[in-house]
């Protein structure tokens, strides 16, 4: 592989898990936790989140260009390639993408300067969604959705793919390190129950989604085996399906062991094989947001 596009692939997973953490998180904390803005897990992966978008965005965007110029990756904060690029539909949008990262940023520290009070803020939520909409829509716009036959549904889908992956990624991410970390009794009876919909339901969204986005990307089953961009497609549902898999671990945990890990208060050896199966799910979603990275820099033709 070219040296500067894998550089700019590294960007779009970093960006990718970026957006998947921010995203939520926040909707995490705003809408099954709001008590969590307070903790120091929680907080810990909205700014993970954040900075990760950030700096994925911005080296994005100068990657993006020097691999369009066919320049080393070293120059992507050469002035000459950045003028460029934001004179493209690609550099506008990213650079809109930029700035509301730094939007996000006023977000996240109202959220942690005013902990819970801002959380259930109506005014808070405004701002988030808000954010978190136009994070979610510049993403899509410059992906393969705007290049179908069918824009408006694939640019649907992919937003749908994108908010169902991160409310999933990044619930679990506070989940592991905020809810389970602190193995408060009343905490694990009341938002774990609450995530499993959550999850249950934004897994559906993503497997629906996906389905319709390879539909128009791939167009058949003959591409989908015989070219790269299928091939590596395939290997995305296989570590999707190994995901899948770890979820329904934690479902069947949740459904069978929550009352009893309740009343034992946490008890650290009862909770252990829920963690460990919340942390296989985010370590393989890792793999699931490279191998979505390489699909978004490769051309489905070949």
């Amino acid at each position: 592989m070219d040296p500067v596009k894998a550089w700019y692939v590294l960007a779009r997973t970093v960006d990718y898990a970026g957006l998947t953490l921010f995203a939520g998180g926040l909707l995490f904390l705003a809408v099954l936790w709001p008590a969590g803005a307070g903790h120091r897990g929680a907080r810990s992966v909205l700014i993970t989140g954040w900075v990760l978008g950030l700096l994925g965005t911005l080296s994005g965007l100068g990657l993006q260009a020097a691999w369009a110029a066919q320049r080393p990756p070293g120059d992507f904060l050469a002035w000459d390639l950045l003028s460029q690029a934001v004179d493209s539909q690609f550099g506008r949008i990213w650079f809109a993408r930029a700035l509301l990262w730094l939007l996000g940023g006023v977000v996240l520290a109202w959220l942690l300067q005013r902990g819970r009070d801002a959380a259930t803020a109506v005014p808070w939520r405004v701002g988030a969604g808000a954010i978190l909409l136009g994070l979610l829509r510049t993403t899509g716009l410059t992906g393969h959705a705007v290049e179908s036959t069918r824009p408006w549904l694939t640019q649907l889908a992919d937003f749908a793919h994108l908010a169902g992956a991160s409310a999933w990624i990044g619930g679990l991410a506070v989940l592991l390190f905020g809810v389970l970390a602190r193995r408060d009794p009343g905490e694990l009876a009341s938002v774990i129950p609450r995530y499993s919909k959550l999850a249950m339901t934004s897994v559906g969204v993503v497997v629906a989604a996906g389905v319709v986005l390879a539909w128009q990307t791939v167009g058949s089953v003959g591409r989908l085996f015989g070219t790269t961009y299928g091939k590596t497609l395939l290997v995305k549902l296989a570590v999707l399906a190994a995901v899948l898999l770890a979820a329904q671990f934690s479902r069947r945990w949740v459904g069978r062991r929550l009352d009893f890990a309740v009343v034992l208060r946490g008890d650290a050896a009862t909770v252990r094989p829920f963690v460990h199966s919340v942390a296989a799910e985010t370590t393989l979603v890792l793999v699931v947001l490279l191998a979505a990275s390489f699909l978004v820099t490769a051309s489905p033709g070949r």
